[in-house]
């Protein structure tokens, strides 16, 4: 029983790291990406911007 207990962590690990990994496939493009794009449009101009004043 101890290779089970061995098993179990890397195993859920590894489930894990799959679901993340489709879960960031899944959201690149599409209709998320014009909005992600105009977030990180709007953080440069404001770190221009501060950069700009100082």
């Amino acid at each position: 029983m101890d290779y089970v207990s061995a098993l179990v962590p890397p195993v859920v690990m590894a489930v894990f790291f799959i679901g993340v990994i489709r879960v960031i496939v899944k959201t690149q493009g599409g209709a998320n990406k014009a909005k992600e794009d105009a977030v990180v449009d709007a953080a440069l101009a404001r770190a221009e911007a501060t950069k700009q004043a100082d």
